[in-house]
């Protein structure tokens, strides 16, 4: 699933444009309003990934508030604020209309904050003078190691902005692509050996992250002991995931093995999350379900309604996908089919079509 920014140069409009195209919504403001505003933040300065201060946020949220969000969408003031704060660190004073598009439903738990930092800090990267591309070469162009790392840590910047403490997880998967495996604060990417294909179902039901996982912090209180053996055994099932996918695969016989083993993996997961008390009956749901018809799931994100990722065997017939897909859209879920382990940040120069 991708996260698209196109980034214009406006030398006629001396305005900063950011449009969100799938919402209908669009913001903007001259550019000496921001120049008045955030000038004494200095900058710009691509090369050197800069935290947020307290200071600098209360300057950035006064230009958002000045954009009137309408309620029903005012989660988004953080997103806007984010996008503030990259492009002027990035790109400093200029104008230009940026453009945003997303296959990722926002807010569900899949890492659509992240993907939409990594792809500021991507298009606005490549439009700085910091980063050398070749703007002549068509197609996508796949984002040098050293230019990833930077591309990384600005989008950490922005994602802090929207989610205060973030783990980095979501920033580093979008950038980097393919999986990774996170443990004790430490990322490292692996890669499959397999090919992996999950049914995503949107619950369309929010959370609340922050009360979740809260929740599980006074249950580990109340039941220190219990709690820590959950935790333990989450842990052993990422690990015994990790080594099932990057286990080479030489036949469907061997395939299929595996398919087996990650759908027990993740029957155990859900099972423990459920224990944690971050399942929902929406989720609950999908799971009965898609366990009609021998499929495995789990809930993606912090719970309590979002999404929920299904495995979808090598083997499995087309038929049957439709049959699953078409039961839960009529509960009033929305579908989605992705590949797992994908190329992670990519920037392409033409038209925006």
């Amino acid at each position: 699933m991708n996260f698209h920014l196109f980034a214009y140069p406006t030398e006629n409009d001396d305005r900063l444009t950011l449009q969100l195209k799938d919402m209908a919504l669009a913001f903007s403001w001259p550019i000496g309003r921001i120049k008045e505003s955030l000038s004494s933040l200095g900058g710009p300065f691509p090369s050197t990934p800069t935290s947020c201060s307290t200071a600098s946020m209360k300057l950035i949220l006064a230009l958002v508030e000045e954009q009137n969000i309408p309620e029903a969408k005012i989660s988004l003031a953080s997103g806007v604020a984010a996008f503030l704060w990259l492009y002027t660190s990035i790109l400093g004073f200029k104008p230009a209309t940026v453009v945003v598009t997303s296959e990722l439903p926002l807010g569900s738990g899949l890492g659509s904050s992240a993907a939409l930092c990594v792809a500021f800090s991507a298009a606005l990267l490549a439009c700085s003078d910091f980063v050398n591309v070749d703007m002549k070469q068509q197609g996508w162009l796949i984002v040098g190691e050293s230019e990833l790392e930077l591309l990384n840590k600005w989008a950490f910047e922005g994602e802090k902005l929207i989610h205060g403490k973030p783990s980095g997880i979501d920033n580093t998967v979008s950038t980097y692509g393919n999986m990774i495996k996170f443990r004790s604060g430490n990322l490292t990417c692996i890669k499959s050996s397999m090919p992996l294909k999950m049914l995503i179902t949107n619950t369309k039901v929010g959370r609340n992250t922050k009360a979740l996982v809260a929740g599980v912090s006074e249950r580990t209180l109340r039941h220190p002991d219990a709690m820590n053996s959950v935790f333990n055994a989450v842990d052993s099932i990422g690990k015994e995931l990790a080594n099932v996918i990057q286990t080479p695969a030489p036949d469907d016989l061997s395939l299929n093995a595996k398919e087996e083993k990650l759908e027990e993996l993740m029957e155990m997961n859900q099972g423990l999350l459920q224990c944690m008390g971050v399942s929902h009956a929406s989720i609950e749901t999908v799971l009965r379900t898609t366990l009609k018809y021998k499929l495995a799931s789990k809930l993606t994100g912090a719970g309590g309604g979002g999404c929920v990722l299904t495995l979808l065997p090598t083997l499995l017939s087309g038929t049957i996908v439709d049959k699953v897909i078409s039961e839960l859209e009529s509960c009033g879920f929305q579908c989605l089919i992705a590949g797992i382990g994908g190329n992670g940040a990519e920037i392409c120069f033409g038209a925006s079509s």
